[in-house]
């Protein structure tokens, strides 16, 4: 999947904004990319610190743009489109603040057009990425609300993708069908054509209890839908992926046992499930892949290596060319 997407972005000078320009991974991850000309890896930053950091680690950085935001020429200007996007929530001694701190001024960079995407997280908390995403570059015109997947990859084995694994703590109903379309909307971008499963404790009513009846009714909702993909639910993880449980548990249905895109009903399960396929799994987790907002703009585990950092980096560049 991913040589198939570097072949969409190869050269085009995609920029993409790394909001921890001092990080070693980051700086492994950029110099890579720099030097495989796939995509303008854009490190933010005090520039001693970058600089530092990458002597230190034995990165050569020659040619690859850092921008510390101290010295950033056009902050006045940032700081005007900063106020008037806030709405009178900030000052603009409040903006001036914000505007320094490289999330923050990352985000602003790609909310003016100066960058095509951003990539974040690597030693940051998920909220301190969406936060100013969804203050200043916000959901995408039929969106309500901003959802994630990771997209798990193992070779010899299909791709698997799950959601919503790190933004959305207990998703209503409503939620669950928005996460559940804005899913199925990444895979497909990515190639994959989805077969979506609403992950239960219950199987079609063998259990029963409020989460239930919630991704019951979300999984009624969606196939009322005119959707030209599989879904359904509730079901239980065996039966999602296993044809002989399915054959017992959900005969009639077209995808059950044979399901791609699995989404959780809580954040609780999902990011403990998205894990074990990793650790135990051997899945490589590419993600959290952001959905809903109106730029590319993704987050990083904390736990990321190099690797995961420039396949992300990647991925966020792909979304520029696409309905994200």
């Amino acid at each position: 999947m991913i040589e198939n997407l570097v072949e969409k972005i190869k050269g085009k000078g995609t920029r993409i904004v790394f909001t921890e320009g001092s990080d070693s991974r980051i700086l492994e991850a950029a110099v890579r990319l720099h030097k495989e000309d796939i995509l303008v890896p854009i490190l933010l930053g005090n520039r001693a610190e970058i600089q530092g950091a990458a002597a230190a680690n034995g990165f050569d950085i020659e040619g690859i743009e850092m921008l510390d935001p101290n010295e950033y020429k056009n902050m006045d200007m940032m700081v005007r489109r900063t106020v008037e996007l806030r709405k009178g929530k900030m000052t603009e001694e409040e903006a001036r603040e914000a505007c320094l701190k490289t999330n923050f001024f990352g985000t602003m960079y790609v909310e003016l057009g100066c960058g095509d995407g951003l990539l974040g997280g690597a030693t940051y908390s998920t909220a301190d990425t969406v936060r100013p995403a969804l203050q200043l570059v916000k959901t995408r015109p039929g969106s309500s609300i901003v959802s994630s997947c990771f997209i798990m990859l193992k070779e010899g084995h299909e791709t698997l993708v799950m959601g919503d694994c790190s933004i959305n703590i207990d998703p209503s109903v409503d939620d669950l069908v928005e996460i559940s379309l804005q899913t199925a909307r990444t895979v497909r971008q990515f190639g994959i054509e989805p077969r979506v499963g609403l992950l239960s404790y219950s199987t079609f009513g063998s259990g029963k209890g409020e989460s239930v009846d919630k991704v019951r009714e979300a999984a009624i909702r969606l196939k009322r839908m005119p959707l030209d993909f599989g879904v359904e639910g509730e079901m239980q993880f065996d039966c999602a992926v296993a044809p002989e449980v399915a054959s017992l548990k959900a005969p009639d249905s077209k995808v059950a046992g044979n399901i791609n895109t699995f989404i959780f009903p809580n954040i609780d399960s999902g990011n403990i499930g998205y894990k074990i396929a990793q650790r135990l799994g051997g899945y490589e987790a590419l993600g959290p892949i952001l959905q809903g907002l109106n730029a590319p703009i993704n987050d990083l585990s904390r736990g990321c290596n190099a690797e995961e950092v420039y396949k992300m980096a990647i991925v966020t560049a792909a979304q520029k060319y696409m309905d994200i």
